[in-house]
């Protein structure tokens, strides 16, 4: 994430500023983590609700701050190439957290409160 904000945060003006990276394969490291949490959960079939553990609702806190990040980087962003991936990077890790906090919940034998 600091390596995040310092690409998000360069405004181009010292031109020999060697600026650390996010890659791709950090994206596909979110990627495979959520696919491997999803592996244990049911699909959703509607909407659910930030409740259950506390642990849980957190994730879902710092979910909505990682979304609100991807839209502000995306907003200020020249859209080169690192900045792409940032906005990328943000956000699989607002949908990790998503799948993190479902499974917590399920660690914990709570069920999750769908949305009607």
């Amino acid at each position: 994430l600091l390596n995040l904000g310092s690409i998000v945060s360069f405004d181009g003006t010292k031109k020999n500023l060697e600026l650390p990276q996010v890659l791709m394969s950090d994206v596909e490291k979110i990627e495979n983590e959520i696919d491997k949490l999803e592996k244990y959960l049911l699909p959703l079939s509607s909407f659910i609700l930030p409740s259950g553990h506390p642990t849980s609702s957190l994730c879902h806190i710092t979910r909505t701050v990682c979304r609100r990040a991807e839209r502000g980087v995306t907003l200020l962003s020249s859209k080169g190439e690192n900045q792409e991936i940032a906005i990328q990077f943000l956000n699989r890790l607002s949908d990790y957290l998503f799948v993190l906090s479902r499974k917590i919940l399920q660690e914990n034998n709570i069920s999750e409160t769908y949305w009607k």
